[in-house]
């Protein structure tokens, strides 16, 4: 693109975010248009639609996309908070494409749903990246690549691990309760989670999964799910919770029971994302097990639009580096955690 239609496109999209700053204030999270001067014609722009901020995990999520989208980095942001909406990312997504950004990057809320505005980006001829979730489209032509968790591989360690502790303990013969608390159905993490604990969970005849629910990866409803869970069945012996925030709110739920978590209490925590807080858990006995998934992805989606830009080849998929988490191991991280 020359200098001139460059200047040309930048300008449209000042006025665009001044146009929509002043329409829908609590839509965008961006950069004020003060910011934003006709020098700054070479800055990639890059639109972001987040999913929410429903947890400690997606706030570093986003972090670190704000980190590494700086102007001082040759960025320009349009960063967008659907608040746990697909209709708001459809029409974040749909605004990126009007205002011309040179990248569009979001965490599909669900799977499914996104055919349309998919094409319009790839009609307009915008790059789309999918951060942590995925989509299923007819058509994976209509984004570029993705870059998140390996999910199945996480619910697969859990139970993996799970194996270890009922064995370490000695309870490798007892039929053992399991209650699992799921995140946001038909999500990407939710959808790999599920499978893959339940692949490795087939292979053990006495455990049995007395319920699934749906905890909506928050804090305040998990505690209610697992309050009613804990007077309904009087033997729970553990408990998968498949992100911190859910952890934290079942655990208030158990210490209200007077019920205690760990492998000398009376029901064993397995738990997914190992935010500082629940390392901390972790180190303290509360839980047994978490699983890392990693929100630091935003200086592996630079990388891949740095290649883009240079004219490369990229993947269609990129896993980000993750770690499990037990009493014996964790005091080597806990200083070092940033989130």
């Amino acid at each position: 693109m020359d200098r001139k239609k460059k200047i040309i496109k930048r300008c449209a999209i000042l006025l665009l975010i001044l146009v929509f700053g002043s329409g829908c204030g609590k839509q965008f999270d961006t950069e004020t248009e003060d910011d934003y001067t006709p020098t700054d014609e070479n800055l990639i722009v890059v639109g972001v639609s987040q999913v929410g901020s429903e947890s400690v995990w997606r706030t570093a999520n986003s972090n670190s996309i704000q980190q590494v989208f700086t102007k001082e980095n040759g960025y320009f942001l349009i960063f967008d908070n659907a608040r746990q909406k697909q209709e708001n990312q459809i029409k974040a997504i749909r605004s990126f494409i009007s205002q011309q950004v040179d990248y569009i990057v979001f965490s599909p809320i669900t799977e499914f749903g996104w055919e349309t505005v998919l094409q319009e980006a790839k009609d307009a001829g915008i790059p789309v990246i999918l951060m942590d979730r995925q989509v299923k489209v007819s058509d994976e032509s209509l984004y570029t690549t993705w870059v998140g968790s390996d999910f199945e591989k996480e619910g697969e360690l859990a139970a993996q691990y799970l194996a270890e502790l009922v064995e370490k303990n000695g309870r490798t013969k007892e039929e053992l309760s399991i209650v699992v608390l799921r995140g946001t159905d038909g999500s990407t993490s939710e959808i790999g989670r599920s499978e893959g604990f339940h692949k490795v969970a087939a292979e053990h005849e006495n455990w049995h999964i007395v319920e699934e629910i749906d905890g909506e990866y928050t804090t305040t409803k998990a505690k209610e799910i697992m309050k009613r869970v804990l007077w309904q069945y009087q033997d729970i012996d553990v408990l998968v919770s498949q992100n911190d925030d859910m952890t934290f709110g079942a655990l208030e739920a158990m210490a209200d029971a007077d019920i205690t978590p760990g492998e000398e209490g009376d029901i064993l925590v397995i738990s997914f994302d190992a935010v500082k807080s629940a390392l901390e858990l972790v180190e303290e006995g509360a839980i047994s097990v978490d699983v890392e998934c990693n929100p630091e992805q935003g200086v592996y989606i630079e990388e891949i639009i740095a290649a883009l830009q240079a004219g490369e080849k990229v993947e269609k998929a990129y896993y980000v580096p993750e770690k499990v988490f037990t009493k014996d191991n964790v005091g080597r991280y806990l200083e070092s955690r940033t989130y």
